[in-house]
């Protein structure tokens, strides 16, 4: 494969981090005064590009920065007891960037959890850009963070790969002209996904 600027996602394509946005969503809940919701509940509808995550998690028309501390200082206190990365995913990332492919992550988590998270995981390092929710007007499935990232790295769309888990990611990449690969074993399951780290590694790799 050419050398090209190659964009993950995080939570469910990189990061095994079901149990902690679960958890992070209920501890929000908790703030608020609401009951806790089923985690696989949770995880069916955190990649569902049809509902307003605000009012369908914590009953409100927007997200607000009580929501962001809260869903933070869970991540702060708890990722470096609840995050893995997917087996495989760091060899896959020290390949593409052996052979000198642009590394970038979009993801609708926020910056602060970000950062930390893929810090914790000693993958930060990997990435030459990282678009959070907070960064751009729009999260996914609008394309913002994509066109961020192609700024910032001076790349053009047909020259750049997304990888994602859901309908939010493969919207975001149609709305930027950018090719994509579904993956399953996140928090989704997609018929024509790829459906193991070792076989994403062969079509990336060879």
């Amino acid at each position: 494969m050419d050398k090209k600027l190659i964009i993950f996602d995080m939570d469910g394509t990189l990061v095994n981090s079901s149990i902690t946005i679960a958890n992070a969503i209920n501890y929000v809940r908790s703030n608020l005064g609401f009951e806790p919701m089923e985690q696989s509940h949770i995880l069916r509808l955190v990649n569902d590009h049809t509902i307003n995550p605000a009012q369908t998690f914590y009953h409100a028309k927007a997200f607000d920065r009580d929501h962001e501390r809260w869903f933070s200082e869970y991540y702060t206190n708890n990722h470096d007891k609840e995050l893995v990365l997917y087996d495989g995913i760091m060899e896959l990332l020290e390949t593409l960037k052996g052979k000198g492919h642009a590394l970038a992550v979009a993801t609708n988590a926020y910056r602060g959890s970000t950062i930390e998270s893929l810090t914790h995981l000693e993958v930060n390092e990997h990435f030459d850009a990282i678009a959070c929710y907070d960064d751009v007007p729009q999260g996914k499935p609008h394309p913002d963070m994509l066109h961020k990232i192609l700024d910032e790295l001076g790349h053009n769309s047909h020259n750049a790969l997304f990888i994602g888990d859901g309908p939010r990611d493969e919207l975001a990449s149609q709305r930027a002209e950018i090719d994509y690969i579904m993956v399953d074993w996140g928090f989704t399951d997609h018929a024509d996904a790829v459906r193991s780290v070792d076989d994403l590694y062969k079509l990336l790799v060879g």
